[in-house]
């Protein structure tokens, strides 16, 4: 899993990667349950896991920074609050840094378009709260708040990458703002699985996935958050097909989890 060049992802399952952009390692959506055990998602719902996470909490780099779309089990599970360093900062919603502050970790809630930042010499990670829909009508009142995220990397004062973490989102206009403010994106980790919880489908399939890429318009895009659990109904298979037949201008890179693909 060593990666060369100067960015890359390693897939470890779900939505959880690791980052290493320059000197900056960043952890996202911390989920290291196992197969059979349970994720709680709230209200009394939980859905199994399907797989094995490729990597161990315990098994971690040092890191830099954690990022956390929004706070649910197969986002940031019960493994993850034991074993992760609480003086990492995690980079969230308010709601969500408001828990995790009350668990002992060093959180940050971003509000949509607010931004949080560090430095190591010339080079700077910034991290930009980008707008989400989890889900619509009633049940986007049940479910937590969820934000994208754009990392952008510099050198020097000038940009190196562009990473649009998409987060558990719909489709739809709030990604026309997106591309509006950015146009220019290098990589989109894009979380599908056309999730469906109570009848109700809260994270994008194949249609909505290949939407995402219409509408937001990166380089490449790294398809995450797919079969990971049973409420994942819409396989990546399908969303490889779409993608396919639409011809987008947008590079697809399917990721196993375990592998490690260099950023473009």
């Amino acid at each position: 899993m060593e990666p060369t060049g100067d960015a890359s992802l390693t897939f470890i399952g779900t939505a959880t990667t690791l980052l290493r952009l320059g000197r900056f390692t960043l952890l996202t959506d911390p989920n290291f349950l196992h197969r059979g055990q349970r994720a709680y998602l709230g209200k009394g719902l939980w859905s199994k896991r399907l797989t094995d996470p490729a990597l161990g909490v315990e098994e971690l780099p040092r890191l830099d920074a954690v990022v956390l779309s929004h706070l649910h089990g197969d986002h940031f599970d019960r493994v993850a609050r034991r074993g992760l360093d609480r003086a990492v900062p995690v980079v969230t919603t308010g709601r969500a840094a408001d828990r995790l502050g009350s668990w002992g970790f060093t959180a940050h809630g971003l509000p949509t378009w607010g931004r949080w930042s560090m430095r190591q010499g010339d080079e700077e990670l910034t991290v930009e709260a980008l707008p989400g829909v989890h889900a619509r009508g009633l049940m986007g009142r049940l479910l937590p708040p969820v934000m994208g995220s754009l990392l952008t990397h510099a050198v020097g004062g000038e940009v190196r990458r562009r990473v649009y973490l998409s987060g558990d989102t719909l489709t739809g206009p709030h990604l026309d703002a997106v591309h509006e403010r950015h146009p220019d994106i290098d990589v989109a980790v894009v979380h599908l699985g056309g999730t469906r919880v109570l009848l109700h489908t809260v994270t994008m399939d194949d249609g909505q996935g290949v939407d995402f890429l219409r509408r937001v318009r990166p380089r490449q895009a790294v398809p995450v958050h797919h079969d990971d659990y049973g409420v994942f109904r819409s396989p990546v298979s399908d969303f490889l097909a779409r993608a396919r037949s639409f011809g987008t201008a947008t590079q697809v890179r399917p990721v196993a989890r375990g592998e490690t693909i260099v950023l473009p």
